[in-house]
């Protein structure tokens, strides 16, 4: 994964598909896309959010969130959020690099910055934003046949995307999209 960062190849990114461009300002983001390093094998610290929050209530997702004017970078605001979110130590964290941003439906525009985190992890959550925290093998969410296209209709229209069901969890939409540029983007040959 160092490597393959280190060689500055970026893969395409693989944003929601039924964006429109209605002349609407996107809302920058970042989330950091932190690879566990286990003896065991790499696993993905997921966040399963509250079910109360306004935005993407009980969906998983990536630390992360809206950037900040304090915010240097996106990894500034990455590592923040994670701090905040899930009390994930920065001095924990080796930044890899950038994927392609990545386009919600919703407005956002983020940025996934892949970091490995080295164990071990004596997270404090912050039980407004995330109910609880899980890690899914790094192996499985990179496995093209983990990878599921599905559709949803929202107000009469029907949206793609992509979902990675997981041991009771619905990895799906933003958080799914990345992981599958991450996927794509390490694919030798890409």
């Amino acid at each position: 994964m160092r490597r393959r960062f280190s060689e500055g190849v970026v893969a395409g990114p693989v944003s929601e598909t039924s964006l429109r461009d209605d002349g609407r300002a996107l809302t920058p983001a970042a989330v950091l896309v932190p690879v566990v390093q286990r003896p065991t094998g790499a696993t993905v610290l997921l966040t399963q959010r509250t079910t109360h929050l306004r935005d993407h209530a009980g969906q998983v997702s990536f630390p992360g969130g809206r950037c900040e004017e304090d915010d240097v970078s996106p990894e500034a605001t990455a590592l923040r959020e994670a701090e905040e979110e899930v009390g994930l130590d920065p001095a924990q964290v080796e930044i890899l690099g950038r994927l392609p941003d990545y386009r919600t439906g919703t407005g956002f525009v983020i940025t996934p910055v892949v970091g490995l985190v080295q164990p071990p992890l004596n997270l404090k959550l912050d039980d407004f934003e995330v109910a609880e925290v899980f890690e899914p093998p790094l192996e499985f969410l990179l496995d093209r046949a983990n990878h599921q296209r599905q559709t949803i209709e929202v107000r009469g229209e029907r949206h793609e995307f992509w979902a990675m069901p997981w041991q009771g969890y619905f990895i799906w939409g933003a958080t799914a999209g990345m992981l599958v540029t991450l996927q794509r983007f390490l694919e030798p040959g890409a």
